[in-house]
């Protein structure tokens, strides 16, 4: 199936389905069958096999300007997607709208953490924007009913300045959200940019971290935070406002930081998730990324011997 574009995404799920359920066997050497994780998984694929499921979406063109909120990366063993969550104002003067952007590629397993922008950038210069804190121009952009953009780097350049944290705060309250396509209208898939800022944190020995505000609490997902940039449980600990994704988990509502906003040294300074997406001066960025790039060549020159064998 993965050779065939229109089964791909199909075919990208059940292999890791596959590959998580022969990682587990044996059974009895696992403490805990994630059996909710797994039901979400073969629901998924269920649907995906609906006729129509993988056809192509209606789309109309989109101009205007894009203000990146941030990425939410996810990464398997053999394979990686960032999605870019954004506010879109079109030149037209129309409704704000929240918008998507994503890409996936395939990969090795040795490439993890901050190696796997390598892959992903050269394909989605949305990512080296957001990561350099820029808008972006779209003219013609195809823009699907439900919210995604069919990128296409013709039909886009880099803008001014756009501070995702300005955004949030003037951009993302105006902005409407999407109709969810019937076949997409799954919990898993559940992910809604939301601005969170003055609330308490808390955090006991045997609890997860939480966000206080208005007498009720909010769980943080701090396990959703990727090891491939600056952002950090403890940096959401101490922050004082919140870019993230509204999820729903084993019965409540999660949110997953995709950026915040903290203190250091008397200065407010923002971190976000995907802040080295675009390259980075960062040591333990540009250290992570040299591990990487060692591994990519290293199975670049097996690869080549395989192929001259």
């Amino acid at each position: 199936m993965l050779p065939d574009p229109a089964l791909r995404r199909l075919a990208t799920l059940l292999d890791g389905f596959a590959a998580e359920l022969a990682a587990s066997c044996p059974g009895a050497s696992l403490d805990r069958f994630p059996a909710r994780r797994w039901g979400d998984l073969w629901a998924r694929a269920l649907l995906l096999t609906r006729p129509g499921a993988a056809a192509p979406r209606p789309a109309a063109p989109a101009t205007g300007r894009l203000l990146p909120l941030g990425i939410d990366l996810h990464e398997h063993a053999t394979a990686a997607q960032a999605q870019v969550h954004a506010v879109f104002e079109p030149t037209d003067g129309g409704t704000p709208r929240l918008v998507r952007a994503s890409v996936s590629v395939p990969k090795p397993d040795t490439v993890v953490a901050a190696g796997v922008w390598q892959l992903l950038r050269p394909h989605l210069p949305l990512l080296t924007a957001l990561g350099e804190g820029r808008s972006m121009q779209l003219t013609d952009m195809p823009l699907t009913e439900d919210g995604d953009l069919i990128w296409d780097d013709d039909r886009a350049r880099a803008g001014g300045p756009a501070d995702a944290f300005a955004t949030a705060r003037v951009a993302l309250p105006v902005a409407t959200a999407p109709p969810t396509a019937p076949l997409d209208r799954h919990t898993a898939r559940l992910a809604e940019p939301v601005f969170l800022e003055g609330y308490a944190t808390r955090q006991d020995d045997d609890s997860p971290l939480t966000f206080g505000f208005a007498g009720h609490s909010l769980t943080v997902d701090t396990d959703r935070i990727p090891a491939a940039g600056p952002l950090t449980p403890e940096a959401v600990a101490a922050s004082s406002a919140c870019i993230g994704l509204l999820r729903w988990d084993d019965g409540e509502f999660h949110v997953q930081p995709l950026a915040v906003e903290t203190t250091v040294r008397k200065k407010t300074v923002a971190l976000q998730a995907g802040a080295w997406a675009g390259g980075t001066t960062d040591k333990t960025g540009a250290k992570a990324e040299k591990a990487a790039t060692d591994a990519v060549t290293v199975l670049r020159e097996r690869a080549g011997r395989l192929l001259r064998t």
